[in-house]
């Protein structure tokens, strides 16, 4: 069996003595026992062994989604190196930093992309290239070898590192987030805890590999429970509603099920054999949940996470699971609600800084000490960048981000505020609300608003109703209608787009 401190034997020990157990099942009827799972995991920790790694060194990869890009991550950890997942979008451009960043030994791209990234990865100081297809096909798997018997996991400490993951850098460089075995094993553990997972369960898996959400939470908690995951390479509304008749737990982020409250099939029957809906990567609107409450007799857990902590907050899997927040802390995992400026804690249900202290809070950034020194407090709580509130019961509710904070005329205007009024407005589906120069306020208030199908709303009659409903100060002084808002790869509003786009859209009255 590996070492107790590593990631690995955490994510294999709900499996041992059950080899044959099912642990993934392709679309096409392929099933990948756990057996299989993990001894071509550790084929794959010996051919980058033999490639060269050694423990500490970085593997990078930027492959479709497979169960071999799983065995590869596994791999990466039995081999004591540091795995490294990158976006599928990202150009060779977008790349060129990442690369050079992280300095990995060795660097996974696809087949169709090799002839680029080859010389990218010369360029930037690479050791090796391999190359994985979405198929499982590659010079990586032509590199396994026939065996492993002689093959020893790489003793690991709690505080070394798996993974790193870079943030979005919305508001400058992407910061590579440095991930311990601890950090990992800590939140699978707590995870598995409070959603009750068991080794009964079947997870509907259509998230991509390549963010916390669908491998730090999905994977890691269907390998950490010993349970079975249907292996999905992308989300399909009409699919997956198939495939609850035998399933039970679908994970997604809040657009999955806006796409599937679009489908005549979903209903109170289709959903009966799931056990939990979890949502998450981007805030679920209340309008959301309460439809999807409506339509199936099920409630959404929603929970809040980031890439430097993990899972922090979830709604309660047995309780009341309030629409518009994301729960309470997880087991070990102390959240406060703190003065943005000293840290000070402040009294329930005061809007502030979110902090976050716990054995899933990350060590830092790569190569950046002195940003990663500024990100906490001397107590050794983690400055999210978010804004929030906790009520007298501990449901934690996030505002907005910190960059995200209005100043006009000197008063605090909290956008995530606006946005549930306007999107409780007859005719709005969503809005973001957006902070652009102004001459007189500084910053002035302004609102893109998507429309529902069919609603004839327009900027004054929008005006009108929230007259009634906040001050004068946080009312949008622009509102503009947009067919949709702009989104990343997992849901989240970019409005650092939307800022750019609206930065010379104001007026002075």
């Amino acid at each position: 069996m590996y070492d107790t401190n590593h990631l690995a034997h955490h994510l294999r020990s709900a499996s041992v003595g059950r080899d044959s157990a099912l642990c993934a099942e392709m679309l096409d009827g392929t099933k990948v026992s756990y057996g299989e799972m993990f001894s071509t995991a550790e084929k794959n920790a010996r051919a980058l062994q033999l490639a060269g790694l050694k423990p500490g060194d970085c593997v990078a990869a930027q492959v479709e989604k497979s169960i071999e890009s799983i065995q590869l991550y596994l791999g990466t950890v039995l081999a004591g190196g540091i795995f490294l997942p990158l976006n599928t979008a990202y150009t060779p451009s977008e790349l060129e930093y990442f690369l050079t960043d992280a300095k990995p030994l060795i660097f996974v791209c696809d087949p169709k992309k090799s002839a680029v990234l080859e010389v990218l990865a010369e360029q930037t100081g690479v050791g090796k290239v391999f190359t994985l297809s979405a198929d499982g096909l590659g010079s990586l798997i032509d590199a396994l070898p026939m065996h492993t018997h002689s093959f020893k996991e790489v003793a690991r400490g709690k505080d070394d590192l798996a993974a790193f993951l870079y943030t979005s850098g919305t508001t400058g460089r992407s910061k590579g987030a440095m991930l311990t075995h601890n950090n990992l094993v800590s939140n699978a553990q707590s995870l598995c805890q409070c959603w009750h997972f068991d080794n009964t369960d079947v997870l509907i898996h259509a998230l991509p590999l390549f963010h916390i959400h669908g491998l730090f939470v999905a994977t890691n908690v269907t390998l950490s429970a010993g349970s079975s995951m249907i292996f999905m390479p992308q989300f399909d509304s009409e699919m997956i509603i198939s495939l609850m008749s035998r399933a039970t737990v679908l994970m997604g982020v809040p657009t999955f099920y806006v796409r599937l409250l679009e489908s005549a099939n979903l209903c109170a029957a289709t959903v009966a054999p799931m056990r939990l809906f979890i949502s998450g990567s981007a805030p679920l609107l209340a309008e959301t949940h309460k439809q999807w409450q409506e339509v199936t007799g099920t409630a959404i857990l929603e929970r809040y996470g980031m890439t430097e902590t993990n899972m922090n907050t979830s709604n309660p899997y047995e309780g009341e699971r309030r629409a518009g927040t994301v729960g309470m802390p997880l087991p070990g995992v102390e959240v406060r609600i703190a003065d943005a400026d000293n840290g000070q804690p402040l009294a329930q249900g005061e809007i502030g800084s979110v902090e976050i202290r716990g054995p899933n809070v990350f060590k830092g950034y790569w190569q950046m000490p002195e940003k990663t020194k500024q990100e906490f407090r001397e107590d050794g709580f983690f400055i999210t960048g978010d804004i929030g509130t906790m009520d007298d019961d501990n449901y934690l509710s996030i505002v907005g981000r910190s960059k995200d904070l209005i100043i006009s005329g000197g008063y605090n205007v909290y956008p995530k505020e606006i946005e549930i009024i306007l999107d409780d407005v007859d005719g709005v589906y969503e809005s973001a609300v957006i902070g652009v120069p102004h001459p007189d306020f500084g910053e002035g208030v302004l609102a893109v608003v998507v429309l529902a199908a069919g609603a004839d709303l327009n900027e004054d009659g929008i005006k009108n109703n929230l007259k009634q409903k906040i001050a004068a100060y946080k009312r949008p002084k622009n509102i503009f209608f947009v067919d949709e808002l702009p989104r990343n790869t997992m849901g989240k509003v970019l409005k650092n787009i939307l800022r750019d786009r609206h930065k010379d859209n104001f007026t002075t009255t």
